[in-house]
This record gives C-alpha cells, sequence and structure tokens, in this order.
C-alpha cells in the first residue's frame, strides 16, 4: 500500500515556514536583548539538521499579548507587517542549519502571574517525528515551579539554559537517548 499524507513525514515545512528574521522577538542592538541557542540532536547524538522550532513567550513584564499576525505574510510584497524589528511579538520560528544549530535574539520572559516562575514554550518538528514536541526553556532551575520541582535534577537540567561568556544562554534539545530533554503533552 502507498503511503497516505498522514503518514509520510517531511520536512516538508522547510521552506515554507522560515524567513529571515524568524528568530527575532528583540530589536537588534537592544540592551535588554538575550540571545538563546542551541543545538537540535537526534538519539545518536548526531545534529538534526532540518529540523524546525517554534517558540512563544511572554514580555518582560509577563504579558502574553505579543504582536498578532506577527508571522502572517503579505502576499502582495511577501513582508510580515506584524515583525517590524521594533515591537515584541512573543513568537519566533527558526530552522536548524547544516550542524543542527538554532538561535534566537529575545527578551528574558517575565512571570506571567504572582509565584510563577518565567520561561519560553518551544515546539519541536522534525523528520521522523509524527507529532511535534512540547517542551520549554527556563532560565533559573527553580524548585517553586512545578515541573522542575517534580523532576529529578538530571531530567530538570534538560530544561535549564546556561549562561555563556558573553550573555548567551544555551541549551540543547535532545530528541531521544541518555540525555533526552523533558517533553511535554500538550492538551
Amino acid at each position: 500500500m502507498k503511503p497516505t499524507p498522514s503518514q509520510t513525514v517531511g520536512p516538508f515545512y522547510g521552506y515554507a515556514l522560515r524567513q529571515a528574521g524568524g528568530g527575532d522577538l528583540a530589536p537588534a542592538g537592544h540592551p535588554d536583548a538575550v540571545v538563546v541557542r542551541g543545538f537540535v540532536y537526534d538519539g545518536a547524538g548526531d545534529p538534526v539538521p532540518d529540523a524546525l522550532l517554534e517558540f512563544w513567550q511572554a514580555d518582560p513584564s509577563g504579558g502574553l499579548d505579543g504582536q498578532p499576525g506577527s508571522m502572517r505574510r503579505d502576499h502582495v510584497n511577501g513582508s510580515f507587517p506584524g515583525r517590524d524589528g521594533v515591537r515584541f511579538t512573543g513568537f519566533a520560528r527558526v530552522a536548524t542549519d547544516a550542524d543542527g544549530h538554532w538561535a534566537i535574539r529575545t527578551f528574558p520572559p517575565g512571570a506571567t502571574g504572582p509565584g510563577r516562575v518565567p520561561y519560553i514554550s518551544v515546539c519541536v518538528f522534525a523528520r521522523g517525528l509524527l507529532r511535534h514536541l512540547y517542551t520549554r526553556i527556563y532560565f533559573e532551575d527553580s524548585a517553586s515551579d512545578p515541573l522542575l520541582a517534580s523532576l529529578e535534577p538530571g531530567r530538570r537540567a534538560t530544561l535549564v539554559a546556561v549562561a555563556e561568556p558573553g550573555g548567551a544562554h544555551r541549551i540543547d534539545i535532545h530528541l531521544q537517548g541518555d540525555r533526552e530533554t523533558v517533553f511535554l503533552e500538550f492538551r
């Protein structure tokens, strides 16, 4: 039998869903902007060169409004009217490069309410995945977050970005294996 579209795996999205500046949530040169970067690895520890990642986050004050239409393309001129390089969008979409590397430039997210720990939500699309994967990026290991508190330290570390010299934060995403990232069920 021939596979139906729901049984085939891309990456069909690679040419259509990427765009220049898709990882720029914060304006270039803004003093509060941070770079969050990493690699996507498969179960054998090899880089995944054709993954697509989507990021959603609160603004620095914890607001979730973002900029509507930030990834909607204008059919006349091909621009993205909601992404003007100044207003915070709260959403990013980036592809990994040939080495499995990805990066976004953003503002540190704020807490969305009292007692909540800020994080960035991540959705991973990659070849071999019949369903995309959801995870989070935290900037601190906090026992006050219910998700982090429920995990043993080794697993918790897969969700916490590590500060690097120069102000960047690094977190790698491992799809399988001994270092597998904690993935969440989204309902």
